[in-house]
């Protein structure tokens, strides 16, 4: 899986840092003549490696995972300064002034998006095959697209920029509509299907990644019927399938395991020791972050909506024991979640106990390699589990959401579920087709299945926006602190960071800001 070349990849990292940082540091690295570039297979993969390297930073990376703060999921400890402010955005203290978190979300896909049109202007005059470029064209046009996907979900309609921006005045343009840039991010979609190759994912985009992520940007639109088929083109192709470990999935040994990783579709990648997560002052990682600072501590409404291992939630199983509540739980819990009086060990049955106090009673287990553990700042440039943007998982839900939403309940939207159920090691049972046999009653099931699939992964934020019960499900959270989150309509968009307003007198702020 680790397969980006780790040479190619230093050098692209050189490059990038070498670059000057005007118009929110979006130059590529123009300290390079370009007649003295592009002029060989190793310089086109060096830059193909910049553009790949641009998704590790912040929430296209792995601190993805913190986005499940903003939702009943878990609760961001308020000692988090990598992403400072994030826990303002969960309570609803947002304005365009807020600095960090924010403007990270908005700054960093631009610089994708910048290090893609770069790489798209320059191509060309690479001296290779036409079908080389074409494929080349199609892995950066998909990340751009992903770029773009995250910033119309977060700020709604923004700048689209098709080519590298030459001057400050090309940068300073209007934003255009929602429908504009979902109109964008499909046509490149649409072009990477046509040209990546039909394979397992290897480091680079692929067919199956392109299918899968435009299958998720119509669903977001409500347009079920439309992903259908592209969510179906990724299962008929059997080029990918659900791992045999779950909890191995998230920690690096898996990711490297054939077995194991058939289920990644596309994720961000990270390579010890020179390219590990912590690749700026003051972030540690998945494991220092998770599995000692404790910085995102799930919720306890999140532990109870795992059913029992007989398909029941507890309070209707009759296998439920309140002095045990955690025995005979749907496995996934276990591997998700530290529990109450759980002992962590490492490889050599060392107790691990260096985490800090949960407010919640409960830590992140998912993404800790506990195998590395003790835990400490040095220890942290061996964390390189890849985040995981899309998994085969994934594709069958949205395939059986999708399949409801236009047929309503039926063996096509049933099975999807019942194979990600039964998935080797947590094997519950399948979905009650008496119980759960209409349209609304299986939209539901659907969606609580989704909350423990993928719980601390990231997702649940967007999915709770699609769905428009984010006012409802935020705002019902009652904090350790005793704080009450707030999610008002306008917040479905983060507003612009007043910078880029400032910059920009033709960007035009979001309601409600």
């Amino acid at each position: 899986m680790k397969s980006l070349n780790i040479i190619i990849l230093v050098m692209s990292v050189l490059l990038i840092l070498s670059c000057n940082n005007d118009f929110l540091d979006k130059n590529p690295p123009d300290t390079i003549s370009t007649q003295n570039f592009w002029t060989s297979q190793e310089d086109v993969e060096t830059a193909l490696a910049g553009v790949y390297y641009r998704l590790q930073e912040n929430f296209l990376g792995y601190e993805r995972i913190y986005l499940d703060g903003l939702t009943d999921n878990a609760f961001l400890d308020p000692g988090n300064s990598n992403q400072s402010n994030l826990g303002n955005v969960a309570l609803g203290n947002i304005s365009a002034n807020l600095g960090g978190a924010i403007p990270n979300m908005y700054e960093t896909p631009y610089r994708v998006i910048v290090a893609c049109n770069y790489f798209l202007d320059n191509i060309d005059k690479a001296p290779i095959e036409q079908s080389e470029i074409l494929t080349y064209r199609a892995e950066v046009r998909f990340i751009r697209a992903l770029a773009y996907f995250d910033l119309v979900r977060t700020f709604g309609g923004v700048i689209i920029y098709r080519d590298y921006p030459q001057n400050l005045e090309e940068v300073k343009i209007a934003k255009s509509t929602v429908q504009e840039v979902y109109s964008f991010i499909q046509e490149d979609l649409q072009f990477a299907i046509n040209n990546l190759p039909r394979k397992d994912f290897q480091g680079h985009a692929v067919k199956g990644s392109a299918n899968s992520l435009l299958g998720r940007v119509l669903i977001t639109q409500e347009k079920f019927g439309e992903a259908l088929p592209y969510l179906k083109a990724v299962i008929d192709s059997e080029v990918f399938g659900l791992a045999n470990n779950y909890k191995l999935l998230f920690l690096t040994n898996g990711q490297i395991d054939p077995s194991i990783n058939k289920e990644i579709i596309f994720a961000t990648q990270y390579l010890s020791p020179n390219n590990p997560q912590r690749i700026r002052p003051g972030a540690g990682g998945h494991d220092v972050e998770l599995g000692w600072y404790s910085l995102l501590q799930p919720y306890k409404g999140l532990v109870d909506s795992y059913e029992m291992i007989d398909g029941k939630l507890p309070e209707n199983s009759a296998i439920y024991n309140p002095n045990n509540p955690y025995e005979n739980r749907d496995p996934r819990l276990d591997m998700t979640i530290k529990l109450p009086n759980e002992i962590w060990k490492n490889n050599q049955g060392e107790v691990w106990d260096g985490s800090y106090n949960s407010y919640t009673g409960f830590l992140t287990e998912k993404y800790v390699d506990l195998s590395k553990a003790p835990f400490t700042s040095s220890t942290a440039i061996n964390t390189d589990q890849d985040y995981i943007h899309i998994r085969y998982a994934d594709v069958l839900l949205m395939f059986a959401e999708a399949q409801n939403e236009v047929n309503g309940p039926n063996d096509m939207a049933y099975n999807p579920i019942d194979e990600v159920r039964n998935r080797p090691g947590v094997a519950m049972p399948p979905v009650d087709r008496t119980r759960y046999n209409t349209k609304e009653e299986l939209r539901n099931y659907i969606r609580r299945e989704r909350r423990v699939e993928f719980a601390l992964e990231g997702i649940r934020y967007n999915d709770l926006k699609r769905w428009k019960i984010a006012e409802d499900v935020i705002s019902n959270i009652t904090n350790p602190l005793g704080q009450n989150p707030i999610f008002r309509d306008f917040n479905y968009l983060m507003p612009f960071p007043q910078s880029e307003l400032d910059n920009n007198p033709n960007l035009v702020q979001n309601p409600g800001y």
